[in-house]
């Protein structure tokens, strides 16, 4: 999605990997299965350029989809905070 000429939304970019927001009952599994709580993991502000457009707000937990050469795919998650 371009906005002005040459311009590119940077979820829109080749090289960011897929954003999305899991549901609450697959982020008390996430937690659940790596034994942390919500703020022991990775942050990413509400305002990330990576996330804008998700409609996400504090407290909500992002899981990350990157292309792997080696492992096919791998996820990573994030925990939503303000700024």
């Amino acid at each position: 999605m371009a906005t002005k000429k040459n311009q590119v939304l940077v979820p829109d970019h080749i090289y960011v990997p897929k954003h999305e927001i899991i549901s609450k009952q697959e982020a008390e599994e996430v937690l659940k299965k790596y034994n942390c709580k919500p703020t022991e993991l990775p942050l990413i502000f509400v305002n990330d350029p990576a996330i804008l457009g998700l409609g996400v707000k504090p407290g909500d937990m992002i899981k990350i989809t990157r292309k792997s050469p080696t492992a096919g795919e791998s996820l990573y998650y994030r925990y939503v905070v303000e700024v």
